[in-house]
């Protein structure tokens, strides 16, 4: 990291303290500024902050890491963008004639009061248990990479580069968060994403100029990496109706490798959920003023969702490509003797990236971007939490509460949560991102959130050569595992 670079990211925090700054002035000791900045949010803001909340660390580590393993394959879950417009067309006009403040207390006045309940507690620990552990855990990963000869020594105990780059953004983080509230998050969400298309739009670039362009990528990987639809049965396999995977013959529905069949039925059942129903999404657009400001700012969220297939799957298969070439020889860790992709060294690819092709004050604003990403998407974690907590399970026991008291008690619930992300950290790196909590991932789900794009496999592909494959979102005709994504 070179001078110039570091100057990007004191401009980035600036702009950060400079928003929140406004937020607090223009701040209201009202439940509603506080958890849904007064309903009055733009559909500019609403949707940016839409795409910035999904967009998290997970992204940055998972997608390029499953470019650079599986290809394009992933590219089905960011074409749920169209699950954004059923959001803005069939379920907003309900939501906001509702008036709700969150989705469990919807669930009440459609069915009953145990839904909310049920939905409330399950959506809290699932943010906890997978979109915190998921979200530290990528973030430790990035500021491993990029900066790994960082050291704090603290009470006698050194802490490394994932320590000191975990702990500074989940307080960070927190800080705005617990000040400035849902206004807090949107408006700095909105700015966040400027950064974060724009950092990530110069990795897609600068790696296609160093490896000489599409064609040369094309060259560089086989056809199957730029296939969309897999078949449902793999290559070299024989599929039968029993139950069996075995080295030559594999059961239909046990065919985790992304099978058309799966993708085209199942994976959408996943996103509508998630983009319809989410409190971590959906929150947003609760925000709006009306339902033409909610409608506008799905629509633009879902524009903006069709970006990270260009802008975080590619420049991982771009990082295989310059890896298989030795154009980057930096690069080289991700693959091994023979040029396949190694599955755990390919979640570092897209940092590796930044930091190895990108010119000073480029990279700079890259990792901007690459903060971006991870302090937003923790960020409507914290605000989601606590909304769920004071509204759906504080205000129900104490229902004559003053507005005052509502929001304190958001604000110290959004700190409990940034303690307990404090907390998940040594857990976090000991689990290595708790990959089976992800692959279990219902929110985050319970975000989308799909079998981790941390765990991988190896699998026989065609030929007997081995390839490594994603075991993320994978989806099988027969069930289909949640993502975030």
């Amino acid at each position: 990291m070179a001078g110039l670079d570091w100057v990007f990211i004191g401009l980035y925090f600036g702009l950060l303290l400079g928003i929140t700054w406004w937020v607090i002035r223009r701040s209201k000791d009202t439940a509603a500024d506080y958890f849904l900045a007064s309903r009055n949010l733009g559909w500019f803001i609403v949707g940016a902050s839409i795409f910035a909340s999904n967009i998290g660390s997970e992204h940055l580590v998972g997608l390029a890491g499953a470019g650079a393993t599986s290809g394009v394959a992933l590219a089905h879950y960011e074409l749920h963008a169209w699950c954004l417009l059923v959001l803005g067309w069939v379920f907003v006009p309900f939501y906001m004639r509702s008036m709700v403040y969150t989705m469990p207390e919807f669930l009440e006045k459609r069915f009953s009061p145990g839904g909310r309940w049920v939905l409330s507690i399950i959506s809290l620990v699932a943010y906890v248990l997978t979109k915190f552990a998921v979200g530290i855990y990528a973030g430790g990963v990035v500021f491993a990479t990029l900066l790994p000869d960082v050291q704090l020594r603290l009470f006698g105990t050194t802490l490394s580069a994932f320590w000191v780059g975990s702990v500074a953004v989940v307080a960070l983080t927190g800080l705005y968060t617990v000040a400035g509230g849902m206004r807090g998050v949107a408006y700095t969400d909105a700015a966040q994403t400027i950064i974060l298309i724009a950092g990530s739009v110069l990795i897609t670039v600068f790696g296609l100029v160093r490896l000489g362009g599409w064609h040369e990528l094309r060259a560089a990987l086989p056809s199957d990496m730029f296939n969309l639809w897999k078949p449902l049965i793999p290559p070299g396999f024989e599929g039968t109706w029993a139950p069996v995977k075995e080295p030559s013959r594999i059961a239909w529905y046990f065919n985790d490798y992304f099978p058309w069949l799966g993708m085209l039925f199942c994976a959408p059942i996943v996103g509508l959920w998630y983009w319809t129903t989410d409190q971590y999404i959906v929150q947003r657009a609760l925000a709006a003023p009306n339902e033409q400001q909610a409608r506008r700012g799905s629509i633009f969220a879902a524009y903006l969702k069709l970006l990270p297939v260009w802008i975080f799957i590619i420049p991982g298969m771009i990082a295989l490509a310059l890896a298989r070439t030795g154009k980057a020889p930096a690069l080289g860790a991700i693959v091994d003797a023979s040029g396949n992709p190694i599955p755990d060294a390919a979640q570092a690819a897209f940092p590796l990236m930044v930091k190895t092709i990108l010119p000073a004050g480029v990279r700079g604003l890259v990792v901007a971007g690459l903060l971006a990403a991870l302090m937003s998407s923790l960020a409507g974690a914290f605000n989601a939490c606590s909304t769920l907590f004071t509204m759906d399970i504080y205000q129900k026991l104490r229902p004559g509460v003053t507005q005052h008291q509502l929001v304190w008690t958001g604000r110290v619930a959004t700190a409990v949560m940034v303690l307990i992300g404090l907390l998940w950290i040594p857990v976090i790196q000991g689990g290595r991102g708790l990959a089976s909590s992800a692959s279990s991932w219902t929110r985050q789900s319970a975000s989308s959130s799909a079998p981790s794009p941390m765990a991988t496999r190896r699998a026989r592909s065609c030929g007997s050569s081995t390839t490594s494959i994603s075991s993320t979102t994978a989806c099988s005709s027969s069930s289909c595992q949640p993502r975030r994504w």
